[in-house]
């Protein structure tokens, strides 16, 4: 990924932070985002000088062209984008108040179709550019006590194959990466106090083990780069097997 310059939103811990450190490891240039100024600092200092930090929430849409223009006039354009920032919420869809719904799907639905839109124009003019979303299993299949989640990560879905088609023309390729469960502060919190749950994820998983946050990192990479230049409107699953597993 030398000379290119990728901007991972979400990217100061977990699996933000394992694309960004497999984004560096490939020779790119690497701008990370979040809300938590301490946690991006710390981020960037194990990354290393390939890689910046921005304080910057999806949300705040207004702010995102001020963004860009930033990393641009630092670091360069930005070539790659990786829309991983989200938030979880774990509630029966009975208890799942419409705030709360609305919150969900303005940050990983909202926030990313903005930046994606912003980014996208600037990698038209180059006709070269990547967009990943970070989907997830529940974008695959029905998944209890998530549904604002669910909706959310599905809908990436909607977004990379208009995208994709939209885009193609103009050298821009879209993708989504749909993690399997990888061990995360994120999941363990999905998980927390129901071992049956954990279980069932294990006894579904043919590969029989959590995944690691570098094994989403790599295949971050892989679509990014040069070796993926056919491959658009595709969702890759990075699973050990769950979403064919019986």
């Amino acid at each position: 990924m030398k000379g290119e310059t990728a901007l991972v939103t979400g990217g100061g811990s977990g699996i933000g932070l394992a694309i960004a450190a497999a984004m560096v490891e490939a020779g790119a240039r690497v701008v990370i985002t979040g809300r938590r100024e301490t946690v991006l600092r710390e981020a960037v200092c194990r990354l290393g000088t390939a890689a910046s930090w921005y304080v910057h929430d999806v949300t705040d849409i207004g702010s995102s062209e001020r963004l860009l223009g930033d990393i641009e006039e630092a670091v360069g354009e930005v070539t790659v984008l990786v829309n991983n920032a989200g938030v979880h919420l774990k509630k029966p869809a009975m208890d799942t108040g419409i705030e709360e719904f609305r919150v969900v799907l303005e940050t990983h639905v909202g926030g990313a179709f903005a930046l994606s839109r912003l980014a996208a124009r600037r990698m038209i003019g180059k006709r070269h550019g990547s967009i990943l979303f970070i989907a997830s299993m529940a974008s695959l299949f029905g998944i209890p006590n998530v549904v604002a989640y669910s909706a959310a990560k599905t809908a990436h879905l909607g977004l990379v194959r208009a995208l994709a088609v939209e885009l193609g023309p103009y050298g821009v390729r879209v993708n989504a990466i749909a993690p399997g469960w990888i061990e995360t502060s994120m999941s363990r919190q999905a998980l927390a106090g129901d071992p049956q749950r954990s279980q069932k994820v294990l006894s579904r998983t043919p590969l029989g083990c959590f995944g690691q946050p570098r094994d989403v990192g790599l295949a971050a990479v892989y679509l990014s780069s040069p070796a993926a230049s056919f491959i658009s409107g595709v969702v890759l699953p990075v699973d050990g097997g769950v979403s064919i597993g019986f």
